[in-house]
């Protein structure tokens, strides 16, 4: 195991000295400062790789400790994770490439925390021996996403084209280039697309390649902001399209007005009126956000405003579904993504292991149905004891595994809800996919039921959930239920899987793991 140094910076060197013994029992050697100017002192002189500091850090904060050893060439890889206010977290006080935690973070959390910036660390660093000499280097996304990938130029102080070439979920491999001189971000185009629009929609870009090629750059200067800032901004954008996900209109599903021009307010954003302006040409909402120079996030969050004003309203999303798929849930292009989430961290060499996905469930009689849900699917292979019927909500075994490509699956592990079981869960949950809460119709009843698992579950970083509501026939959520009760649901992913038992399920099934697909 490597000896990275974890530095650990608290005023209270009771709380701090604890967190250290704990890494220190996992292997990772610790030093404990009392204040920001023995951190600093410490950090010049022995490098550490992650800085764990408190906000509150006295004589020097964890923000002012940040800027001078992301300045000092010594110290400028080193990773942060910072521990913000009580109960939330902090704004991130590092930029890109750190971690924070609410203050009260459980110690678990913050091992796995730790443990995934050395994990981002490692990576860089292999990649920074491979490359030649000239520095010329290439990889794979899944490897190292585009954000680490323009850390790791930031730092160098490189001057190049990175070329970014993804497999999307589409078929479509629209190759996109980000432009860096001396570090900093310069330029971004990818099909057409310009600018902070186009880099931010290749931050999202998980699965395919890339390519770093020194050379003179000659594009014109596009994004003046400073490199940390505008990655900051665009992961920003990410994470909050992908908590209102839920929330935010299909790029298929059409879009209109539905008050006259003279009925209009008196718009003064220039996004709003550019947005109105485009609503009148396109036919969809994927046009609208194509068509506009600002970002997608931007332009997404403003329909959906106008919308709740009334102004414009959306019709229904015609998703075709490809010929070729037949009973299957997976394509081709999303069984690349699952095969590259697997396998990051791991050698190129080592063999890939199946995907995990955990389902957490409010009683037994959801479980049943949605046992019988996949039961149902080609391709899913369910567990003996769920196939003979005998479900509990409060075991801990594996429900079914669901083939993805013919030598490779993803396991869905039943993890129990019972507080009793609370040490499982962060274990139970390193490296999954995500995790699936099952509802019944009593929406806000079960959510309710299972808020501690699911504070402890979505709380830890990288974490995904998704919250599925079965309905028997019969039964219905009214559009008061569903907005009355998506608070409970801490704005996650939410699906409605109505049950019929004369229909097969396919086609729901390939809509939900379609999202959890990352």
């Amino acid at each position: 195991m490597s000896s990275y140094l974890v530095l650990i910076a608290d005023g209270n060197t009771g709380r701090g000295q604890r967190i250290a013994n704990a890494l220190e029992a996992a292997g990772r050697p610790c030093r404990v400062a009392p204040h920001g100017a023995a951190a600093l002192e410490i950090a010049l002189s022995e490098r550490p790789r992650v800085v764990v500091a408190r906000s509150e850090l006295p004589l020097v904060d964890a923000r002012k400790l940040a800027e001078i050893l992301r300045a000092n060439p010594r110290t400028r890889s080193a990773r942060f994770l910072f521990f913000g206010g009580s109960g939330q977290p902090a704004d991130p006080m590092g930029g890109v490439g750190d971690l924070t935690l609410e203050s009260d973070a459980e110690t678990d959390r913050v091992l796995e925390a730790v443990e995934i910036l050395l994990e981002r660390q490692a990576r860089i660093e292999r990649l920074e021996q491979s490359a030649s000499a000239e520095h010329e280097f290439e990889g794979r996304l899944a490897d190292l996403s585009p954000v680490e990938l323009l850390q790791m130029l930031h730092l160098r102080h490189s001057t190049g084209r990175l070329t970014l070439t993804p497999e999307l979920d589409d078929g479509r491999s629209p190759a996109g280039a980000i432009f860096v001189v001396k570090g900093e971000i310069h330029a971004a185009e990818s099909d057409g697309i310009r600018a902070e629009k186009a880099l931010f929609r290749m931050l999202d870009w998980r699965v395919g390649d890339f390519h770093f090629e020194p050379t003179e750059v000659e594009a014109e200067a596009e994004i003046k902001a400073p490199t940390r800032t505008v990655l900051a901004e665009g992961q920003r954008q990410l994470d909050e399209w992908n908590r209102l996900a839920p929330k935010l209109p299909p790029f298929e599903s059409p879009v209109k007005m539905r008050v006259g021009r003279d009925e209009l307010p008196e718009v003064v954003h220039p996004l709003t009126q550019e947005v109105l302006g485009l609503i009148a040409e396109a036919e969809s909402v994927g046009e609208v956000v194509d068509r506009s120079g600002y970002p997608d996030y931007q332009v997404l969050r403003t329909l959906h405003t106008l919308a709740d004003r009334g102004i414009v309203e959306f019709g229904r999303a015609r998703i075709a579904t490809p010929q070729h798929a037949g009973h299957a849930l997976f394509n081709d292009a999303q069984c690349r993504r699952l095969r590259s989430f697997v396998q990051i961290g791991l050698g190129r060499d080592v063999a890939v292991p199946d995907a995990k996905l955990l389902v957490v469930a409010a009683g037994e009689d959801v479980v049943e149905r949605f046992a019988g849900l996949l039961a149902k699917v080609p391709g899913a292979e369910m567990a003996p004891r769920f196939e003979r019927g005998r479900i509990g909500a409060a075991d801990l075994e594996s429900m079914a595994r669901i083939d993805v490509d013919g030598d490779f699956a993803i396991e869905l592990v039943q993890l129990p809800a019972d507080p009793a079981h609370a040490a499982l869960w962060p274990f139970a949950a390193h490296r999954a996919l995500g995790t699936i809460f099952l509802l019944d119709a009593r929406m806000g009843e079960s959510a309710a039921g299972l808020a501690e698992i699911g504070a402890a579950l979505t709380g830890a970083p990288g974490a995904r959930s998704f919250h599925v509501v079965l309905l028997g026939p019969g039964e219905r959520l009214s559009p008061d239920e569903l907005r009355a009760n998506l608070s409970l649901l801490d704005e996650a992913s939410l699906f409605l899987l109505p049950i019929d038992p004369d229909k097969n399920p396919s086609a729901l099934l390939r809509s939900l793991f379609a999202r959890i697909v990352p």
